[in-house]
């Protein structure tokens, strides 16, 4: 359902000396092209139409998936779309007016968040659609769409434009005309034929009302590329073929250290696996899984002493139950449920934790840690271990493990217990203070104990949002005691940055698997190893070899992985999330930078950060010769010395100093990278973000006094006043480096007055 959200304005005057420099894009120079007489909609499609092509993407089996629309920008085959009209690592075919049809050779560039891609067909001469200027666009002005909805190819639309609206943080053009499925992607027009935005969405509250992204935001996409060739764009998302394998169809792909799958599998009963490579270790051995239904009338979970066919074992739920299942062949006459029941633990619509435990002569299965199922069914005696799906169902699966023995993944029965009767005591209203939720964050009961919580919050209305508070706090106090641990010791050079800049991510999405991704990292950089050049491994010329290297990882990462800086929307928080820079292929300069240095120093090279004002870059220290300086938001760039003086004075206006060279701590690049998600927090005059970003800073750096004062006033604002004293009372206690000691004096006598 489509929602429109009015944002209420927070007063924030005790904090405006405090503001983070606000970035306003520049004004577009470039003078609009002389406005030619207007035409009729009937002429204006016959010359337009030439130009607007049909998009589809097609699925595992070879059959056509998706289906929507494109225009042609540029006589060489450059057209532009929406991201999700293309599909996600899916093979991409365009078909023209005259019925010629090409295969898509690239992705040119795309932005997932503003939901834009350019892609490339192998074709010239073709006719283009001229672009406009969408600010320009006046409410009320008279437009037409053309497009393929519901694959009625080439159908036009007229209408007028409502206005312009933010939907989702970004902004819209909203049409006076209807948008259907296979719209998307067709261009919006004025009268005298440019195209002022791409028809994206259409509204549920009324079928005569659509949305279009304004065609401003494609024109960084088009001035800077990041093109991609179908060859690598076809393995974004697709899971390591050297960890699993996937039988019968279905798309199975992985995103923020999650294993998804969809679509019917080509078994019967639209049966579909996906089995790990990993050796499978002698009896007896256990292995888990936690899988999520979109549909509980679904069935997914484990499979084992599988064939690599149609002979294995399954768990799952289904209906509301869980099986234990003998499957023998590849029809329902070979499969035999040798156990189905209902589990009174199973959390229905929520997250289940399913586990296996293989002895000789005996088979035991649990469901979030509690034996159900006990069987001695021997007909199957080995294989390969993994996960099943049937029948149309999307599932997710989080933490897959296999193991001698391992950990419970929920609470015991008695500390649940405990934990959730002391949130009877929780006030219906009003702000968690932190003793409350240190009573919690102190249990041994891992993250287990946030889907508790959670759990409880659906059964008790009145303590819901309370409880989801709570839940989120628990989980971020934890995640921020462990960042803690990876960043407060001895030795700055000791840091795990990779790690670290995980665990800043994982704060605000408890779903982040940190260990898939540092996984994910050693990959990658053992894909560049195995494909390094001889001269990379030249030990009598280390200088040599140090350029080969550095020269194979830039090929990996740009030219074949397609890596980039975001251009479509730079200030997006998912650009400071490693994770989702990671699954995106863009990032700011400092994550970017982050990923170029961890990848780099499994190569054996070292690269260092660099923090220029306003502009992250990365910096080459060789055996021996001088150092190279690296814009990785820039595809590798490298840089000279003009360069970064040129860099420095765009950015800042200033010049560039030598304190601005010297390699930056990792400790700072994390505090950072935290601070870039602090400013949009403060931009947004979220408060409440704010003093967790806040309290994530002082995590990395205990003696960040700036940001403790900025904690202190906002305290002081939601009326924490103890919290707010004791936090005067460090900073005048400590003397922290670049704080007027004056102001919190003044903060201090201002949060002891009596409340009136």
């Amino acid at each position: 359902m489509l929602r429109f959200n009015r944002l209420s304005c927070v007063c924030v005057a005790m904090i405006i000396w405090l503001v983070l420099p606000v970035v306003v894009a520049a004004a577009d120079d470039a003078k609009p092209e002389p406005a030619k007489p207007s035409a009729t909609v009937e002429k204006l499609n016959e010359q337009a139409r030439k130009s607007v092509v049909v998009v589809t993407f097609t699925g595992r089996d070879g059959r056509q998936q998706g289906l929507g629309s494109g225009f042609i920008i540029e006589p060489n085959g450059l057209i532009a779309t929406n991201l999700h009209v293309i599909g996600e690592a899916r093979p991409i075919r365009v078909q023209l007016t005259d019925g010629k049809s090409f295969d898509v050779t690239s992705v040119h560039a795309y932005d997932r968040n503003l939901d834009l891609a350019l892609i490339k067909i192998d074709a010239k001469d073709l006719p283009v659609l001229p672009l406009g200027d969408s600010a320009a666009l006046k409410q009320g002005q008279a437009i037409m769409a053309i497009g393929n909805p519901h694959g009625l190819k080439h159908s036009v639309v007229a209408g007028v434009v409502s206005g312009t609206r933010e939907i989702d943080n970004r902004s819209m053009i909203q049409l006076a005309i209807p948008i259907e499925p296979g719209n998307s992607g067709g261009p919006l027009l004025d009268m005298e034929g440019r195209v002022h935005g791409i028809l994206t969405m259409k509204s549920l509250v009324t079928d005569n009302l659509g949305f279009a992204v304004p065609i401003n935001a494609l024109k960084p996409l088009i001035e800077k590329p990041n093109p991609t060739a179908m060859a690598r764009w076809l393995t974004i998302g697709s899971l390591d073929s050297k960890a699993w394998t996937s039988l019968f169809g279905s798309r199975w792909r992985q995103r923020a250290g999650r294993i998804v799958v969809d679509g019917t599998g080509q078994g019967f009963g639209g049966r579909s696996l996906c089995l790990s490579e990993q050796a499978i270790p002698e009896l007896p051995f256990e292995l888990t899984v936690s899988v999520k239904l979109d549909d509980e009338a679904g069935a997914a979970g484990l499979a084992f002493c599988a064939d690599g066919s149609d002979k294995h074992y399954g768990f799952y739920p289904s209906n509301g139950k869980v099986r234990l299942t003998r499957f023998d062949g590849p029809d329902v006459y070979s499969w035999h449920v040798l156990q189905e029941l209902p589990v009174p633990n199973y959390r229905l619509g929520d997250w289940n934790a399913l586990k296996v435990r293989l002895e000789t002569g005996k088979i035991q299965c649990f469901v979030n840690d509690q034996l159900v199922v006990t069987s001695t069914d021997q007909n199957l005696k080995s294989g390969k271990v993994g996960l099943a799906k049937f029948r149309n169902t999307q599932a997710e699966f989080r933490g897959f493990r296999m193991a001698k023995e391992l950990p419970q993944t929920v609470l015991v029965n008695d500390e649940l217990a405990r934990l959730l009767k002391q949130t009877e005591d929780l006030p219906a209203t009003g702000r968690l203070t932190s003793d409350v939720i240190g009573k919690f964050t102190s249990s041994t009961a891992g993250d287990s104990l946030t889907s508790a919580l959670e759990g409880k919050a659906k059964q008790l209305e009145q303590q819901a949002g309370q409880l989801r508070k709570l839940a989120v706090s628990v989980h971020q106090t934890r995640t921020r005691g462990e960042l803690s641990k990876v960043t407060q010791i001895e030795k700055d050079a000791d840091i795990d940055l990779l790690r670290a800049a995980l665990l800043i991510a994982r704060i605000d999405n408890e779903e982040v698997d940190v260990e898939a991704y540092l996984g994910e990292v050693d990959r990658m950089a053992r894909e560049v190893r195995d494909n390094l050049p001889v001269e990379a491994k030249d030990e009598q010329e280390p200088a040599k070899a140090e350029a080969a290297r550095l020269a194979a990882l830039n090929k990996y990462l740009f030219d074949e992985q397609g890596y980039h800086g975001s251009r479509g929307e730079y200030y997006h928080r998912s650009n400071s999330y490693l994770n989702e820079v990671i699954d995106d292929r863009e990032g700011l300069p400092i994550t970017l930078s982050v990923l170029y240095m961890e990848l780099a120093r499994r190569l054996n090279l070292k690269v260092e950060g660099v923090g220029l004002p306003g502009h992250f870059v990365a910096r080459l220290v060789p055996t021996s010769g001088d150092p190279q300086v690296i814009d990785v938001y820039e595809r590798g760039k490298s840089l000279s010395a003009d360069d970064v003086g040129q860099l420095v004075k765009e950015n800042t206006g200033r010049a560039v100093l030598p304190e601005h060279l010297e390699a930056m701590p990792k400790r700072a690049i994390l505090v950072r990278i935290i601070r870039n998600l602090l400013g949009l927090a403060q931009r947004d005059q979220n408060l409440e973000a704010m003093l967790g970003y806040l309290d994530t800073v002082v995590a990395v750096s205990p003696d960040s006094g700036e940001e403790r004062f900025m904690r202190a006033v906002i305290y002081f604002q939601t009326r924490r006043r103890t919290e707010a004293l004791a936090e005067a009372d460090w900073l005048l206690e400590h003397k922290p480096r670049g704080v007027d000691l004056n102001r919190v004096t003044e903060l201090r006598e201002l949060v002891d007055r009596p409340e009136r």
